[in-house]
């Protein structure tokens, strides 16, 4: 009894769900999507920094090479406990026939700056230290979030008038949504490789910095919605 009382119960709930499944079909309905954007720049640059023994031809240890990293770097007014962190670390391990054996070892960094200049001085900095194996792991945007749920709201926004345009067109009114589907964002271009967007001419060790007042490429996000309205 038990069982039959299950399958009855079943039976009837999918009744119930294509019943309204047929009269959202059987509704005229006008369906649309609008794509909202806008232009930011990268307020998070992640530089990639390696330094090696191998470098120095062993006359400098990584530790040694660390501590003139992490002073120099205080030094321009980063705080190397925030935005410094070891990314990996690893040695090379050789034997030679006249020197016999030798190890070298390497260790990666991650450094967070907050805009080009400051990436720019950086790499100036890293120069003089003999530290060239610097790249750019990825930029970001801090409001990103914040900024999604804007564009979301502008997409819809323009979603409604396309729908109202189009149905006025039509002799008909523009009822509720009935359905709302966004694709999430994007965001174009992705910076990843070398140090975009920052330039340095060759100078001499004794020469100041001089940072170019420019900031990294902008870069655009994009969202996509996709709205059935009622036709009326």
């Amino acid at each position: 009894m038990k069982k039959q009382i299950l399958i009855a119960l079943v039976l009837m709930a999918s009744a119930g769900a294509w019943a309204q499944d047929k009269n959202f079909l059987d509704q005229p309905y006008l369906e649309t999507s609008a794509t909202a954007d806008t232009l930011v720049v990268p307020d998070r640059i992640y530089l990639g920094i390696v330094i090696r023994e191998a470098d120095t031809k062993g006359r400098t240890t990584v530790e040694e090479l660390e501590q003139k990293l992490s002073a120099r770097l205080r030094a321009i007014g980063i705080d190397t406990e925030k935005q410094l962190a070891v990314s990996g670390l690893s040695s090379d391990f050789r034997r030679y026939f006249l020197r016999g054996q030798e190890i070298n070892k390497d260790k990666s960094f991650e450094l967070v700056v907050y805009d080009a200049q400051m990436a720019g001085r950086v790499l100036f900095e890293l120069e003089k230290l003999g530290i060239a194996n610097v790249s750019l792991n990825r930029t970001e945007y801090s409001g990103m979030e914040a900024l999604q749920m804007e564009l979301k709201a502008r997409a819809m926004r323009k979603a409604r008038q396309q729908g109202r345009l189009m149905s006025e067109a039509i002799g008909q009114g523009l009822g509720k949504a009935i359905y709302i589907s966004d694709s999430g964002y994007n965001v174009y271009p992705m910076l990843r490789g070398k140090v975009a967007g920052v330039q340095m001419s060759a100078m001499d060790q004794s020469e100041a910095y001089q940072p170019i007042d420019s900031d990294f490429q902008k870069t655009r996000v994009e969202v996509n919605v996709q709205v059935k309205f009622i036709l009326e």
